[in-house]
This record gives C-alpha cells, structure tokens and sequence, in this order.
C-alpha cells in the first residue's frame, strides 16, 4: 500500500474533518487530499495547530491508544496573569468533567510562559480587554479527553482564550502558518513520534 504522510496547522474555525453538511469550512479546503487519508485524532473547532493526515491504520492506532502515553505540547492563552498555584494544580492533576463522570486528569508538564511567544494572527482575533491581562502557558499533555485543555485551565480559574498545537513528541508545528500542508516521509514522521523507523 502506497502510505501517505502529511501535517497541517489546522487553522481556527475549521472541522478537522473533510466534509460538512452544515458548509462549514474542512480540510478539504486546504489540499488536494488523496481519497482514503484521514485526521489522526482531533482539534476542536476552536482550537488550531498540528493535525497528522495519514491512510497509515497502524500509526493512527499507535497515536489514538491511551496505553502508549504519547506527548502532546499546547500553547494556551488563558484569561488573566496565570499564578504560580494554578500551573502546580495543571502538573499535579486536576479534576474535570469528561461524559458527565468526574476525571482527574493525569500529571502534566505545565510551564508559564515568561515572553509572549510569536505567533501567526488568528482570524478573527483573540478579544482584548484592556482591564484583564493574558498570559501564556505551555502544557504537555500524555491523555486526550474530550476538550481536555480547556477544561482544566477553566479548572485552575483561568479560562483558555487561545488553543494552539505545537508538538507531537517530537514532530512540531515550527515555522507552519496556518491552512499549511506539508508532506512527510514515512520515515521522518515515524523517527519524529516513534524515535525508530518501524513500529
């Protein structure tokens, strides 16, 4: 079989799929995708950045199975000065709703970000109050609930304004605007998340 490898920064607002009955945008819009590829995993339609686009069943199985614990870096800009506390409560662990049962995420690498990182504009903007302040917070994440990044800034009492993708272990987003498609190898993408070219 003829495995086709691609990455995209799926830009905000769009469904990370390729049709819609509703008309809304897809990711058909963005590339003339072979037929049978398909998004491992999700990103909202409110959120933005790296999505993987394979016809390759055994990676997406890899990736998508809670048991291998892969790492998935966000950048998020959260509503107010994130505190010192809230990323101790992200790395440790919070409590959050997933199909209605309580869930206590797993631990996580939560950074404030000191300098605000350069990223491409969002369309539309982010809204500005100028009597709030933002702040920027890394977190690296090794489950993938429903929402999960939202709802444990909103957790911490600081609600996420901005969800963007970064990293896939060690496959990144770097440079990438958003709508932009890129074809990989197979084997640089399986180094990039398996650290081998075969799994």
């Amino acid at each position: 079989m003829d495995f086709k490898y691609y990455i995209i920064y799926k830009p905000y607002g769009m469904l990370p799929q390729f049709s819609d009955a509703d008309g809304r945008p897809t990711l058909g819009q963005l590339y003339s995708f072979p037929k049978d590829v398909y998004p491992v995993g999700r990103l909202d339609l409110d959120s933005e950045g790296l999505l993987i686009i394979t016809n390759d069943k055994r990676l997406n199985h890899r990736l998508l199975d809670p048991k291998f614990k892969h790492k998935r870096e966000y950048l998020v800009q959260v509503d107010g000065d994130v505190t010192p506390e809230a990323i101790a409560e992200l790395s440790n662990g919070v409590t959050i709703s997933v199909n209605k049962k309580k869930h206590n995420t797993l631990p996580a690498i939560a950074k404030k970000m000191e300098d605000v990182p350069e990223l491409p504009e969002r369309n539309p903007p982010v809204r500005y109050r100028k009597s709030i302040p933002t702040s920027f917070v890394s977190l690296t994440l090794t489950e993938g609930k429903n929402r999960q990044v939202r709802k444990m800034t909103a957790a911490v009492g600081f609600p996420t304004l901005r969800l963007i993708r970064v990293k896939i272990e060690k496959l990144r987003l770097g440079q990438m605007n958003p709508g932009e498609v890129m074809e990989l190898k197979r084997d640089v993408i399986y180094k990039a998340l398996f650290g081998k070219s075969k799994i």
